[in-house]
């Protein structure tokens, strides 16, 4: 027989044996015997998740046409550029000082290579190599910005090559270790994936991988213009791959960048709703106002380089060519027809050498004003070793250069504080403000309910929404209504619900309702299981988030719906919810939001959504991620705005740990002082089975 911890109002002391243990994928349950549960939707039914997304995608890029005159266009880039900025949460700050810091100097022949680190936020540094040819000058400047190149700004499979090609052509090239790569990742030398989980974390703090990459490199057009050696009239940015996306929004937002030149990443947002792009090429609710095109015609001056025998389906050749042309009319109509170009290469993904000559020819015209653009052959060079290019030993970086899980924790810690500190909270526009974050569409509605054969006594029901969704239901009836029902929902879907649960359930002749939320159990979308390896849901977050939704948005609204139907059947009866991981907060916002779940029980859920640890940052999947929510207040104000009793079952840390005895006692601290800040009755128990 298990037992059982209960940590209230009061406090149960005792000492939990190896209860900050850190496996977050052990179960400590002794039992996990899973209910053999019928399927409600047909066999082997199509991809509806997948069908649905990219019908939306596909009509949203027909509605995102661009102005077909001059002075609409002018109206219309001004609100595109602001949008963009507030989205990402780019922060802009000329005027803070640079702090060149250079740790090595390397005499090439014709230039010289610097290691440096630059401030690119307050107490916060970049890495860089600084490539400046001899003389005097004024030459102009090259901002180069990395995408997944393992190593980063040393890699000599593309990065390197780049500033070695301009620095003999006379540009000064600065290539930044993008954020969370290169030097810059939890451990310095261990040369991790910025994205997934890790990258997404920056939302909940209101900030996006994006946003901080732009600000970097902001910092970087700064950096260049700050040398008395390089003509500030005449910046250019490129980069590759996911460098070639920010090549793209630092040419968005920073007119001072003359001429850009994005390789192998130009595409359409279309194609990126349901493949499988890193976050740090997301920008929330991008698609609710602008298509990529909007963003190619806010640059000065555009070389777009594709290959024709590319892997990524996003930067495939016709679909770039789709954005080429929307962005062309922008610059027909600017009367800057030459300004915009593109070229083709039957290469794989990459930076080659047939893109730095194409590159070349591109500056020459637009920074030098020589030549007509056409490509220039490269002077040869060579490669320097890799580790030349480090600007600190390994294991020896400066703690002002900062990774993301450090910066998580810093920026959360100051929010979570600063929410503490509040005396109250007006509740209703708490609401309102945790719908915005949700996305939380409560003009949805059920079309039709579809009841199917009964199958081991359970009722098998789909409910088609106006939004052109299938919600697979399994209800078994109470044996009095008045005792109510409780909704089940389980992140790996109803065939991972422990059997005990329901045995419990049926014990007590309470009402069943089993959901499969979208992207779980039967509504899983197969077809991105295979870009889904980096991170659970990470195809369905990030397509869910361009067209403006979040997942846990779309599981409060299914949630809501389901209650509505059996509201509609069975007259107003008391519902619970019983929710595992994300799932358990799904039914927490939609009590906070709409108040009509009597009592919630959350299994294995985070009691907070402060950053803990990196080791274990895949134990949620990225749905869990909300922009902002922290800067909005966290678990605790959702617990006391539901006013019911709210029972956590094994609650974990955000990264997915077990919690300490003395942690928990603190957290029951804070979710009680909440409760009693908004004057909200209810009971919070924190429940550890041992």
């Amino acid at each position: 027989m298990k037992k059982i911890l209960i940590l209230s109002a009061v406090f149960i002391c005792i000492i939990l044996q190896n209860c900050n243990t850190n496996d977050p994928n052990k179960s400590n349950k002794k039992t996990d015997k899973k209910e053999s549960l019928p399927d409600v939707l047909a066999k082997n039914h199509s991809d509806m998740v997948e069908s649905r997304l990219r019908l939306e995608a596909g009509l949203k890029f027909n509605e995102l046409q661009l102005p077909d005159n001059l002075n609409d266009w002018g109206i219309y880039k001004v609100k595109l550029k602001n949008t963009i900025i507030k989205k990402t949460g780019v922060v802009i700050d000329h005027k803070l000082p640079l702090n060149i810091k250079e740790t090595a100097k390397i005499q090439m022949k014709g230039y010289i290579v610097k290691n440096i680190a630059f401030q690119t936020r307050p107490g916060i540094y970049a890495t860089a190599n600084l490539y400046i040819p001899d003389g005097k000058g004024p030459f102009p400047g090259v901002i180069n910005m990395l995408g997944h190149w393992r190593k980063g700004k040393i890699d000599s499979t593309g990065p390197q090559a780049v500033g070695h090609t301009l620095a003999l052509n006379k540009y000064v090239c600065l290539t930044i270790d993008p954020w969370g790569a290169g030097e810059r990742t939890t451990i310095h030398g261990d040369f991790e994936y910025h994205g997934s989980n890790l990258g997404a974390s920056l939302m909940n703090i209101g900030e996006t991988l994006m946003g901080i990459q732009i600000s970097d490199n902001m910092r970087g057009v700064d950096l260049l213009c700050s040398l008395d050696y390089i003509d500030p009239q005449n910046i250019g940015a490129t980069g590759a791959s996911g460098g070639g996306n920010q090549t793209m929004w630092l040419s968005a937002v920073d007119e001072r960048v003359k001429a850009t030149v994005p390789v192998v990443s130009v595409g359409n947002f279309e194609k990126y709703v349901m493949q499988s792009n890193c976050i740090c090429e997301l920008l929330p609710d991008g698609m609710t106002f602008t298509e990529e095109a909007g963003v190619l015609a806010l640059s000065n001056a555009i070389l777009i380089l594709n290959h024709k025998q590319d892997s990524n389906p996003t930067f495939f050749p016709e679909e770039m060519l789709k954005s080429y042309n929307n962005a062309q009319a922008i610059f027909q109509i600017r009367g800057q027809e030459n300004d915009i170009a593109y070229k083709l290469f039957d290469l794989t993904h990459g930076y080659m050498a047939e893109d730095r000559q194409a590159m070349l020819g591109w500056f020459d015209l637009h920074l030098k004003g020589i030549g007509t653009g056409a490509p220039k052959k490269e002077i040869p060079f060579k490669q320097l070793p890799e580790g030349k290019l480090m600007v600190y030993p390994v294991g020896q970086r400066d703690a002002d250069v900062m990774s993301t899980d450090k910066y998580c924790i810093k920026r959360g810690g100051e929010l979570r504080a600063i929410y503490l500190n509040n005396k109250s909270f007006d509740i209703e526009q708490k609401r309102r403000e945790l719908k915005a974050i949700l996305r939380f569409d409560d003009k949805q509605n059920i079309r039709m309910a579809h009841q199917f054969s009964s199958s081991g006594g359970w009722e098998r029901i789909a409910l088609e929404t106006t939004d052109n969704k299938l919600i697979p239901i399994l209800r078994l009836a109470p044996g009095n209504i008045s005792l109510g029902y409780v909704i089940i929902c389980n992140t790996e879907g109803k065939n991972n619900i422990s059997s005990k649960i329901i045995e419990d359930l049926r014990k007590k002749r309470l009402g069943i309702v089993i959901v499969d939320l979208s992207g779980t159990g039967e509504v899983t979308s197969t077809s991105s299981l295979a870009f889904d390896e980096i991170g659970k849901l990470h195809t369905l977050s990030r397509a869910d988030l361009w067209l403006g939704k979040t997942v846990l948005g779309e599981w409060v609204e299914e949630l809501s719906l389901v209650s509505k139907y059996l509201n509609s059947t069975e007259r107003m009866p008391r519902i619970s919810i019983d929710g595992s991981k994300e799932a358990g907060l799904a039914g927490l916002f939609l009590s906070a939001i709409e108040g009509n779940v009597e009592n919630l029980i959350l299994r294995d859920s985070p009691l907070t959504y402060l950053f803990d640890s990196r080791e274990s940052v895949d134990f949620f999947s990225l749905g869990i991620h909300l922009p902002g929510f922290l800067n909005w207040g966290d678990v605790s104000l959702a617990v006391a705005m539901t006013g019911k009793n709210v029972t956590f079952i094994n609650p974990v840390t955000m990264s997915g740990n077990k919690l300490t005895t003395s942690r928990i006692k603190e957290y029951q601290t804070e979710f009680d002082k909440v409760r009693h800040t908004c004057k909200k009755k209810g009971k919070t128990s924190i429940v550890l089975t041992l």
